[in-house]
């Protein structure tokens, strides 16, 4: 007779990654994008933000405050971050906080990315926050048939697919997950989570506004 074993299913290094809708974005989305390109169009540099400027190519990306800027359709953008934000982070931390303790969110950066024919954007991660954000106000051209334009997120389990055979079904063999943009769409996500715009072709221009954000637990 067989013998019965004691098996506790633990779940480890687990990466979340959550899809929303943006509720204002049909009522808003024309609203912002003429904010964006009057914004691009004073801009005194196509990097204006001046970070990582040779892993971008072929797209336009403003200052890092874009929704600290005194426009309605931005901050009601921002309300909206806040709150997304604020209740996923409260969602997925709420066994390790204070009983009752509340998120209090803070946008630390925020820039729009205006990708036109041949953009891309290198992987890379985000410091200093804890959730990042990508809001796509226009997909333009993007597919995920041929992985135009698409947002690939990698692995962060260095190493898990080294080895592959029935024992590691389970386990992605591919090592990274792609999103195509869908205007309205917004993808929140972890700030150590690596990502990549990947090179995008198309005649009309490629909009997403991407922010990234502290939490505190508040009482």
């Amino acid at each position: 007779m067989q013998d019965e074993f004691y098996i506790e299913d633990m779940a480890m290094w687990d990466s979340k990654l959550f899809i929303s809708h943006y509720p204002a974005h049909e009522e808003n989305a024309a609203e912002l994008k003429k904010a964006l390109y009057e914004i691009k169009d004073q801009q005194v540099s196509q990097i204006d933000s001046e970070v990582a400027v040779f892993a971008k190519h072929a797209l336009f990306e403003s200052e890092l405050n874009l929704l600290t800027l005194p426009h309605e359709p931005l901050q009601q953008l921002k309300a909206y971050v806040e709150d997304l934000i604020g209740t996923i982070a409260h969602a997925v931390n709420e066994p390790y906080w204070p009983e009752g303790a509340q998120a209090e969110v803070d946008v630390v950066e925020s820039w729009y990315h205006i990708t036109q024919n041949g953009g891309y954007h290198d992987t890379h991660s985000h410091p200093n926050c804890s959730w990042c954000g990508i809001y796509y106000l226009q997909e333009g051209e993007s597919s995920i048939d041929g992985r135009n334009g698409v947002n690939r997120f990698y692995d962060p389990r260095h190493g898990a697919d080294h080895y592959q055979d029935a024992g590691t079904a389970y386990l992605s063999a591919d090592g990274f997950m792609d999103f195509s943009p869908l205007a309205g769409q917004v993808i929140i996500f972890p700030s150590y989570l690596k990502h990549a715009a990947m090179p995008y072709f198309g005649d009309s221009d490629r909009i997403v506004l991407a922010f990234n954000c502290q939490v505190n637990a508040k009482a």
